[in-house]
This record gives structure tokens, sequence and C-alpha cells, in this order.
């Protein structure tokens, strides 16, 4: 009687193979030309391609209408990697009323009616955000075990941001001269908040935040900028240095803010030019290589009393100090 093999087992032949069959030969005949760099995906070129084909296409859907809104504004597809929650009373309410793009608002099934749940399903109702009631397990699911989330929460959705190089070229196309700010190892929230406000006040066209070792746009960092946030772009760089030398080569001057700088901000001279300024974080300031990539570096003068200023104020002092350069000429 013949063996009887394992199931699913598949008896395969063994023997010589002969010849290669040409095996290889692709692999020896190279890849081709090199693309050009609008035809790779992933080069900046290639992205700044996309993001105008995208505009083009949302022009034509709406008739070749590029007015202001979401529809005329060309974004990088590249997003933080989940929606954020916001839970607890007060942080619900004031996210709300801060005008924080909410996906769904969450409610406890037999949850305590008081004040600030009724504003807030007011105001989720009155912008149509969806009202969901849930169980109060699955609220704090959601929330985490060890946050106290009185029976409310808010998700907000992924921020998408721009592309670093649109920044320049759209403010080129509007005929102005492009004004932004970089953020170089500023890990607060409230910071990058304050300074998208201050960017917006002082007629700047966005900010600009590396993908490592910083803060992205948050919660907390759309509640601070007080809806500044849904009218100034934030844009994410790979590599803030290389992004800056790229920006270098369009005709953009580098100014890095630091105590110890070649000049002080009353005689900077560069106002009137296409300007990115630099902010570094308050303890350890901009780092090596930034600071190398800087075309100047600017000090603020400040009492001696004092030993530095937060990124936020440093960033608002500065474009208050540009703006005020570029309407007197």
């Amino acid at each position: 009687m013949a063996k009887q093999g394992r199931p699913g087992a598949r008896k395969t032949k063994k023997g010589p193979t002969v010849g290669s069959g040409g095996q290889g030969r692709q692999a020896l005949e190279g890849r081709g030309p090199t693309p050009k760099a609008e035809d790779r995906t992933w080069h900046p070129a290639g992205k700044r391609k996309l993001a105008k084909d995208r505009l083009e296409a949302a022009k034509t859907r709406a008739g070749g209408n590029s007015g202001g809104g979401q529809s005329g504004r060309a974004r990088s597809p590249k997003k933080n990697s989940d929606a954020e929650v916001v839970s607890g009373r007060n942080s619900v309410l004031e996210a709300l009323r801060a005008k924080i793009p909410a996906s769904a608002l969450y409610i406890a099934a037999r949850v305590e009616m008081d004040d600030r749940v009724k504003e807030a399903l007011s105001l989720a109702t009155k912008r149509g955000v969806p009202v969901l009631e849930v169980m109060r397990p699955e609220l704090d699911r959601m929330t985490g075990e060890n946050s106290v989330n009185q029976g409310i929460a808010i998700t907000v959705p992924a921020y998408e941001y721009a592309h670093p190089m649109d920044l320049v070229s759209k403010a080129v196309d509007r005929g102005q001269t492009p004004l932004l700010v970089a953020l170089d190892g500023v890990t607060d929230p409230r910071n990058l908040g304050a300074i998208i406000r201050s960017t917006a006040a002082f007629g700047g066209h966005g900010v600009i935040v590396p993908q490592r070792r910083s803060v992205g746009v948050t919660a907390a960092a759309w509640k601070t900028s007080a809806g500044a946030a849904a009218r100034t772009p934030v844009a994410m760089a790979a590599n803030l240095t290389q992004t800056l030398k790229a920006m270098k080569a369009e005709g953009v001057f580098v100014l890095g803010l630091d105590g110890g700088g070649d000049m002080l901000l009353p005689d900077l001279e560069l106002a009137d030019r296409p300007l990115v300024i630099v902010v570094g974080s308050e303890g350890k300031g901009l780092s090596r290589l930034v600071t190398e990539t800087c075309d100047a570096i600017v000090s603020i003068p400040i009492s001696t009393a004092t030993e530095s200023l937060n990124a936020g104020i440093a960033a608002s002092v500065t474009l208050y100090e540009v703006a005020r350069r570029r309407a007197q000429r």
C-alpha cells in the first residue's frame, strides 16, 4: 500500500535545471534614463506638479473660481497619522468655541446635561458636526482609561499639511513678497498656535514645521491660534535644513533668531526681501545645521534682567518689525 502523505502536501520533481533561460538578463540591461524631477512623485518638483494639477482640477470643478476657501488651496496629501480626541467638558467647549474642525461630538448615554454640555451640543448642531451617543465604557476606551472625559469628547481630524515650496509659489503668484516662519525644535503646541496667529496678523504666508522633533497642528495649537489656523497654511518639511536650502535657491533669505546674533532686529535691512524667519526652541535655540544655513542671525534687544523670550513672542516681535518696515517702503 502507498504511504499516505501529509494533508495538503504537494509533491515536486527534483532534478537538474537545464540552462538559465535568460534569467537575469533584464538586470544587466539597466533601468533606462533617470526620470525628470517633476515626474518623480516623491521629489519636491513632483509634489509641486501634483499640487498644481490638483488646483487646476479644483478650478475646473468650481467653474474657474479660484477664490478663497478650501477648494482654492492646493494641499499636500501628507497628514498626521491619526485623528485626535479631545475630552472633558471645558476642553470640548473651548475647542468648539475656537471653531476647531471637529469631525464628531460624542456624548455618553444618560450624561448629566449641565450648561457646558448644552452649549457644546448647540455649537456642534449649528456647525453641522455629527452628534453621537455612546455607552460610557466605549467613551472611556476612546479617550483612554486614565483620562477624565466627563461624558463628552470630540474627534479632530488629522491636519492636511501644505508643501513648503507651495507657500513661496502662492505668495509670488499673488504678486506678494513671501514672508514665512519656520520652527526648529519647537515642541509646545501653544507656541505653534501663537506663531500661526501672529503670522496671520502681520501678513505672513504660512508656517513650516519639521517632520521630526517638532510640534504638529494639534487641537491645542488650533485653540491657541484663535481660528487663524483655518486661514494660515502650515507646511511640513521632511528635512528643515534641505527645505531652507531649496528656498534660498529660489531667492528667499533665511533669517535665524538667536540671542547671540550677528545683528540687532532694528538694524535689519532685508525686511523688503522674500523672507523665512527661523525660530528655535527656548532652551536649545537653533540647531547647528540650521544656523549654518541661515543668511543672517538676528537678535531681539531685550533687558538684561530677562534671559530670553519664548518662541511665540520672539516670532511675533520679528514679524511686527518686518511688517512695519515693509509698510514704510
